[in-house]
């Protein structure tokens, strides 16, 4: 009688080929850390996706549009945000960032102001120096270039910005005063909203008051309006803040799209104090 043949195992449907290299075992780490880059992924890009879409109902003009982008395109809320929310907000680059771009410009400005030593370099290299976060350089800057010319008002003016940015409130207002007595427009009302905000952070209310509406009646900055109707508000006339308000919504919502989407941060804020005002 014949033995009974062993059958052998079965082959492996498609075999190793040990010339393509080391046989790769794919184990449970390998499918958690897959997990996790594709919920990492959707924790970045959906929270994004939300905050983009809200801020387009909110603030685009062209919200009907760029909504469909940003939920249904493929990377549309990087789309949106790139391409509508940075252009619109006031994010800037780190000062660090515009020290190190500049720095060959900086440099140049020095050997400029140390070799013909006039106002005008000495202000250049303030305004470069003030930009790129250098405060303590910018006023010595500043400083030699009045000096020189104790009437010079680009001087005076980068001298107040860092003196404002530096609490030195008192000094600030000196230099403003010196170039709203010269030249009351200039800057285009810029000068004198920032003399606006340096009284009344001083606690100077009555003459932050005084100055501010003399300022809004000329130059509508929503920072100022939006000022004096907190002053109005602390002062316990939320009539006259409340007309501020408004008029600060009806002037955001009736000019170009590019200074409406520019200044939605005031919008907000106006809402958001209209609010908390009593009824009349």
């Amino acid at each position: 009688m014949l033995p009974l043949a062993q059958s052998a195992p079965d082959a492996a449907p498609y075999p190793y080929d040990p010339s393509y290299g080391p046989e790769v075992q794919f184990g449970l780490l390998d499918l958690l850390f897959g997990l996790g880059c594709s919920c990492g992924w959707w924790i970045v890009y959906l929270p994004l996706m939300i905050w983009m879409a809200v801020s387009c109902i909110r603030r685009d003009p062209e919200r009907y549009l760029w909504i469909w982008i940003i939920v249904f395109v493929p990377l549309g809320p990087v789309i949106y945000l790139l391409a509508r929310w940075l252009p619109s907000s006031d994010l800037k680059p780190p000062k660090f960032l515009h020290r190190w771009t500049r720095s060959r410009e900086i440099n140049r400005l020095q050997i400029a102001a140390n070799q013909i030593g006039n106002a005008h370099q000495y202000v250049e290299l303030g305004d470069a120096l003030r930009e790129t976060g250098q405060t303590e350089e910018a006023a010595a800057a500043y400083a030699k270039a009045l000096a020189r010319d104790n009437k010079n008002l680009q001087a005076l003016w980068g001298g107040a910005c860092v003196d404002f940015n530096q609490q030195k409130l008192e000094a600030a207002r000196e230099k403003l005063a010196t170039i709203l007595a010269s030249d009351p427009a200039y800057k285009f009302g810029d000068v004198s909203l920032l003399q606006g905000k340096v009284l009344h952070a001083l606690g100077q209310t009555e003459q932050a008051r005084d100055h501010l509406e003399k300022h809004t009646r000329r130059w509508r900055h929503p920072e100022g309006v939006y000022l004096l109707a907190t002053i109005y508000a602390d002062n316990g006339e939320p009539r006259l803040a409340r007309d501020q308000l408004n008029g600060l919504i009806q002037d955001l919502e009736g000019g170009p799209r590019a200074i409406v989407r520019k200044h939605q941060f005031w919008k907000g804020r106006a809402r958001k104090l209209l609010r908390r005002l009593p009824s009349a």
